[in-house]
């Protein structure tokens, strides 16, 4: 069970990944380099592998939401300051 949810994590990241890369063959409004699927990988592939780990570690379902919840709300603030901007930080290119 352990490690089919392992798989479905990678597959799923994957498939998100292609989703740029597929309208990049069909619109330029879509461009992406190599180093914007290597970041967003590795942001998809870290938030759920640390969220596998809560997962597997803390036993309580209250405390696994909590831990779950915090770790998505930080993988949008971190995509949406690499996408945009919005806090206009050095991070973003501002």
């Amino acid at each position: 069970m352990k490690n089919k949810r392992l798989i479905i994590i990678l597959s799923t990241a994957a498939t998100l990944l292609l989703i740029p890369l597929i309208a990049m063959q069909f619109t330029n409004e879509v461009n992406w380099s190599l180093s914007d699927f290597v970041i967003m990988g590795s942001l998809l592939l870290g938030t759920s592998l640390i969220c596998e780990f809560f997962l597997r570690r803390v036993k309580s379902i209250k405390y696994r939401v909590l831990a779950c919840g915090l770790v998505l709300i930080l993988f949008i603030i971190v995509w949406m300051e690499l996408a945009v901007g919005i806090f206009g930080t050095a991070l973003a290119g501002s």
